[in-house]
């Protein structure tokens, strides 16, 4: 479902029935973008950013926009496919409970270096002037690998509609992403006032030309930020297989899905070479597997892409907020958000009035942001949360 905005430079297609006015407006800005490739696409989870909605997709030609990848620099999903049909309560209980005590969660790290857990390797030709913020971070990287941080990231087991347990993480790249987007977001914004400001800064898209030496620092940096995230997402689901092993020896593992969502790529579309950034965004290409997750109270999903050109082959990367985080804590009823969960039987992290900025109330109908976008992707898997953990 496509409906198309024809007021600007560049349309803006949208898979969605209502945009509200601030992520609209920030729509149009990158619509207006003098170096904006072919047309923006907004996808159905669509909410306000900064700089670009979460949930936009846009290509550029000759230019690389940090703040239209944005400061968790890789953040995705990984999920897999357990051998166990069911988890008693208490079984669950166990699993909550060991992984809260071994997976830093927030703004904890790991004390030491963590068995097995391996950072992404650069090239040996690859220097300090390469990666400057890579190696300034390196070493307290190695202690965020393995956990888990804040926000909307979170360890969830789930009752598949294939009879089976799986095991879903949301994270990202923790705080190497964030000094990474940090300092080349304001390069860019250097650039943009010391070149004639091509673009109001109030915009919040400042950009690096391409083949500028920033500009390729920035794509190298953000690439190892997208390892990174994978290999954090990685540690951890190393971590909570070790604890299933523990209760039921006898398990077995599929091969993990892992998907990125915030990234930056070189690609060909509509017959160019363009930089499309994804800002919450899952690329879905044809016969290409993506993971969807839901709010902890809502079912996620296994979708495969049906690679749409129109969406430049992306799709939603979960359902999108509908109350921003101090909102949902004014506005949201603790009692009846908890009362939502418990009746579903989910182990939930409703604790506190500010966990109520990650209750399912804050969230949208993630069934209705899957119908909105059937020509982007077909589901696989329809996954229901049994019990959560969240940043």
């Amino acid at each position: 479902m496509i409906t198309t905005i024809s007021t600007e430079k560049k349309p803006i297609k949208l898979w969605l029935e209502e945009l509200d006015s601030d992520t609209l407006t920030q729509a149009k800005n990158l619509a207006n973008l003098p170096f904006l490739f072919h047309h923006v696409a907004i996808m159905p989870d669509a909410h306000v950013g900064y700089g670009m909605p979460i949930g936009g997709v846009a290509a550029t030609e000759g230019v690389v926009i940090p703040n239209a990848v944005g400061v968790d620099i890789g953040c995705g999903v990984c999920a897999l496919q357990t051998s166990l049909p069911t988890l008693k309560k208490t079984q669950l209980k166990e699993v909550l409970q060991v992984v809260r005590l071994t997976i830093p969660l927030g703004f904890q790290h790991h004390k030491k270096p963590q068995h097995g857990c391996r950072m992404p390797e650069f090239s040996r030709r690859q220097t300090e002037n390469d990666l400057p913020v890579v190696t300034r971070e390196y070493d307290s990287g190695v202690l965020q690998l393995g956990t888990l941080g804040g926000g909307n990231h979170f360890i969830e087991l789930q009752q598949g509609d294939d009879g089976l347990i799986w095991i879903m993480i949301h994270s990202g790249s923790r705080n190497i992403g964030y000094q990474v987007a940090k300092h080349y977001n304001k390069l860019a914004a250097e650039h943009n006032k010391t070149h004639g400001a091509l673009i109001p800064s109030t915009w919040q898209l400042d950009y690096l030309p391409q083949d500028s030496e920033d500009g390729k620092r920035y794509l190298r940096e953000m690439d190892y930020c997208v390892q990174f995230a994978a290999a954090n997402r990685r540690a951890m689901l190393g971590r909570v297989r070790e604890i299933l092993l523990e209760i039921e020896p006898s398990v077995t593992f599929s091969t993990p899905f892992d998907v990125a969502h915030n990234y930056a790529a070189i690609e060909n579309h509509f017959g160019r070479e363009v930089i499309v950034h994804r800002k919450g965004a899952t690329r879905a290409a044809s016969g290409e597997i993506g993971l969807i997750p839901g709010s902890q109270g809502s079912v996620s999903y296994i979708v495969r892409g049906l690679g749409n050109p129109e969406s430049f082959s992306s799709c939603s990367h979960g359902a999108g907020r509908k109350l921003g985080r101090k909102q949902a804590q004014r506005e949201l009823d603790m009692k009846t958000e908890v009362s939502r969960l418990e009746r579903q039987g989910i182990l939930h992290s409703l604790r506190h009035k500010r966990d109520l900025e990650e209750a399912t109330g804050a969230y949208k109908d993630i069934t209705q942001v899957i119908k909105y976008q059937r020509d982007l992707v077909e589901i696989v898997t329809t996954l229901t949360p049994l019990a959560v953990v969240k940043g």
